[in-house]
């Protein structure tokens, strides 16, 4: 009797679980967890919460090796994203890693690999959902700027985009809070970020969903998103306010830190250098001035931090540059400073009386002293050839170079305003066969400055300056920079229509102290291309080309009211003006650009 009672309740559970699940696994007991999508396991959509449209094709318990995917492009055009994928790869995520996914699209993803060493291919039908971003409910017209393709080279329809715009709107869980403990610093400068990826016809085909990364009510998770680049494992490195992070393009957390205790306030650059440390702009926390107030200081830090975190070095810079010098803030346009954007203070400057140090409040103001945006830092470059670093110091319009002695090696930027101790590290123009160029004003307006071809100018308010390796030998240097173009000759013009913007290249001649300018591209553009703040231009050795986002272009018509902001990218085959790529991008609303990068897929998955 026991027998046939334990046998009729075997039978009952059984049922319960379903016969075709039970006869499915053996007759083990115990359900399945899921239903295989295909000859391997289930699909995991956004695996790690922060990049919506990536999903993993689980392994379903199988030894999964020699992957390879292709994420097919739409009907009538669309372009295709294929890469291999590492045998660790996929151990990483538990399957195949799928990227690329077009948004509200039924995509067709086809996949080729060997299932215990069986060798298979299948083609999955995976759903796309749409982009969703927090929005400010205001000035906003869009879900992302669309990108309208002007120019595409056949050559570069392999190409990938990531864009990184801010939130220039109002929004109430942005700026609520502000340091009170030493006055001064940067933490308020908060909006919520705008980070995707678009392919060759302008599609997005990523996006990162940050609200899993950012906490506006939180002081250590908030701030703008910026600086990214993409490392040679194929991650993401960037940062945010009190921290900086590594993420990869799967959305998986590799790290991310506050910033040591000694600093605050990351934004505009972080980098990986070739020993393996990270190099970022940072700020003092607490910083003795000598008139004996403490104060946090205002973009003006450099560390650098290991593997594992630890700072192994630092530069603050209002100890090696001279904080006082004014010359060129007194000339910035107030209507836009870095992301401070204010159409009622266009073509507005600073009067120097309002520039004295104990009449100005501290902070993110642009002023002199330390406590006080005087420098903005926007790029820190590493320089293998000599250990050093190269920096942008957008408020005083110059690329300065600093050695591991913390000792400046050399500045590019007009003289005037630098005292007697700076002198001798300005750097002397000279043309195409040496001959020293005569710049009149103490150095600020060099033959060639205003709109005529040729010449030789320095940069004004610049971004992103890079030194190029690949074009580079001892002692001569080539370096790129973004001459966003504002304050021009340590001026305003009488009509803000006559600003301009310029990707340029330069050869610095470290022994004899001496600069060329060998290539520009963009003052032909004029006020269209103008971009009165933010970003980038950087040599591309795969490609043989100058990649350029102006940024802000357009920028300057909004704060006159006679157009809208509409930035525009650009790939141009190096040494010339042939443009191989354009897009422009329309419809921004609430967003500015800050800096676009092109990203290698291959890097990702290896």
């Amino acid at each position: 009797m026991k027998k046939v009672i334990s046998s009729a309740l075997v039978a009952t559970m059984l049922l319960g679980f379903g016969a075709t699940n039970a006869l499915a696994i053996g007759g083990a007991s115990g359900p399945v967890s899921y239903k295989p999508a295909g000859k391997l396991g289930a699909i995991h959509m956004n695996p790690y919460k922060v990049a919506p449209l990536t999903a993993v094709i689980m392994n379903g318990g199988y030894d999964v090796t020699d992957v390879k995917v292709v994420v097919k492009g739409k009907e009538g055009g669309g372009i295709d994203i294929k890469y291999d994928v590492s045998d660790n790869a996929v151990r990483q995520h538990g399957g195949i890693p799928v990227w690329g996914l077009y948004p509200e699209y039924r995509n067709r993803v086809e996949v080729s690999y060997k299932r215990n060493g069986e060798a298979m291919s299948e083609t999955y039908l995976i759903y796309g959902p749409a982009v969703y971003l927090p929005g400010p409910g205001n000035n906003q017209i869009e879900t992302l700027p669309k990108a309208n393709v002007i120019k595409m080279d056949s050559k570069f329809k392999d190409r990938l985009y990531l864009l990184n715009h801010i939130i220039r709107a109002s929004t109430p869980n942005s700026g609520q809070a502000v340091w009170n403990h030493p006055v001064g610093g940067a933490m308020e400068w908060d909006n919520e970020p705008y980070n995707w990826i678009i392919d060759a016809n302008g599609d997005v085909r990523w996006y990162m969903k940050a609200d899993e990364i950012r906490d506006p009510s939180n002081i250590y998770k908030k701030g703008n998103m910026m600086g990214f680049s993409q490392t040679k494992d194929g991650a993401l490195l960037f940062g945010m306010g009190q921290r900086y992070m590594k993420y990869d393009l799967m959305g998986r957390e590799i790290f991310d830190r506050r910033l040591p205790l000694s600093y605050v306030d990351f934004s505009h650059h972080i980098e990986q250098t070739p020993k393996g440390t990270y190099i970022m702009r940072v700020a003092s926390a607490d910083q003795k001035r000598k008139d004996g107030k403490n104060v946090r200081s205002v973009r003006d830090v450099i560390i650098e931090v290991d593997e594992s975190g630890k700072v192994v070095d630092e530069w603050k810079i209002y100890d090696i540059l001279d904080p006082y010098r004014d010359t060129n803030i007194l000339a910035l346009d107030q209507g836009a400073v870095c992301l401070n954007v204010d159409a009622s203070k266009a073509g507005h400057t600073l009067d120097k009386e309002a520039l004295e140090d104990n009449s100005m409040p501290f902070g993110d103001v642009a002023g002199v002293g330390v406590g006080r945006n005087w420098a903005h830092i926007n790029s820190v470059n590493y320089d293998a050839s000599d250990d050093s670093i190269i920096l942008s110091v957008r408020h005083q319009s110059a690329v300065v170079k600093i050695g591991r002695d913390k000792k400046v090696k050399w500045i590019l930027g007009a003289a005037k305003g630098w005292n007697d101790k700076f002198k001798k590290y300005l750097l002397q123009p000279v043309d195409s066969k040496g001959k020293k160029i005569v710049c009149e004003d103490e150095g600020s307006k060099c033959p060639g400055y205003e709109n005529e071809k040729g010449g030789f100018d320095w940069t004004w308010t610049q971004h992103t300056a890079y030194v190029v390796p690949e074009k580079s030998k001892k002692g001569m240097l080539t370096v790129t920079v973004f001459d966003n173009g504002d304050s021009r000759g340590n001026e305003q013009p009488a009509l803000a229509s006559m600003k301009y913007s310029r990707a340029v290249e330069y050869v610095v001649d470290e022994k004899n102290m001496t600069v060329k300018q060998v290539w520009e591209y963009g003052k032909d553009r004029g006020f269209d291309w103008y971009s009165p703040i933010t970003s980038v231009v950087e040599y591309q050795p795969n490609r043989n080309t100058m990649f350029i986002y102006s940024a802000t272009a357009g920028l300057g018509k909004f704060l006159l009211g006679t157009g809208n902001t509409e930035p525009i990218l650009n790939e141009i085959e190096d040494g010339t003006q042939n443009v191989k790529v354009e897009i422009r991008f329309t419809g921004l609303g609430a967003t500015i650009g800050y800096r676009a990068l092109p990203v290698d897929i291959n890097k990702a998955f290896n």
